[in-house]
């Protein structure tokens, strides 16, 4: 297996399990992590999410490949790795990427799918696609530039500079630069169950909304539907 969901109390912990390959994805990977994915949340135990990286070596070093190299044009209009971080994104749970070492390519990808991310000074982002003839297609181009803006993101995949984690945090990319960023994560996602589910739910769906009336229009409907549940409850 080379991925392992964890239970740390009310956390469900997804482990990329393949050091030895810096933990690099492919298909049967991305298999493994749509099926923890799906196991997590169904656990009415789990409040919140965290995806760390086993060993030392790095957090993600993205695609195998291996798999890179065969895939064929039909393959990229089906992109599992795409579908299955965008499944992260949208999971009604907040996510937290413990970031222990480089994040490259499709790595950085997934990071970025999570709703937090906690980082060591060691952590590394780059996302060095287009000097191989492709480009970040698992949300790189999208999430990046929504997250930093246009011209930093084009700074990262079209002039392929390297961020360190200080960088990162500057930039709003991380949300903490910590020694260890694993235990963290878990101690932040343990504290983030501990809120009110449904509020937290709903707040992230606002946030992630593209647009600012139809959000603002959300956020009013959310605040309502609380109001609505506290008043029972009374």
């Amino acid at each position: 297996m080379s991925i392992r969901l964890v239970r740390d109390g009310v956390v469900a912990v997804l482990v990329l399990d393949r050091p030895e390959r810096a933990n690099a994805y492919d298909d049967a990977l991305l298999a493994e992590f749509e099926a923890a994915l799906d196991a997590a949340l169904v656990d009415p135990g789990v409040g919140a999410l965290v995806v760390e990286a086993a060993g030392d070596r790095a957090f993600c070093g993205g695609a195998d490949l291996a798999g890179v190299e065969a895939a064929a044009p039909l393959d990229a209009l089906d992109l599992r790795s795409q579908r299955v971080f965008d499944r992260i994104a949208r999971a009604p749970l907040v996510s937290v990427a413990a970031i222990h070492g480089p994040a490259v390519a499709g790595g950085f990808e997934l990071a970025l799918a999570c709703d937090l991310r906690v980082a060591s000074p060691a952590a590394r982002f780059s996302l060095p696609e287009t000097g191989l003839g492709i480009l970040p297609s698992a949300g790189g181009c999208t999430r990046l530039a929504r997250m930093v803006g246009p011209a930093r993101a084009k700074a990262v995949i079209l002039g392929g500079i390297e961020l360190d984690a200080a960088t990162a945090l500057d930039w709003g990319l991380v949300d903490r630069v910590v020694p260890d960023p694993r235990a963290e994560a878990r101690a932040w996602a343990a504290r983030i169950a501990s809120r009110d589910r449904v509020a937290l739910r709903l707040a992230k769906q606002v946030i992630d909304l593209p647009d600012t009336g139809a959000s603002l229009q959300a956020e009013r409907v959310a605040e309502a539907l609380l109001y609505a549940r506290r008043s029972t409850t009374r």
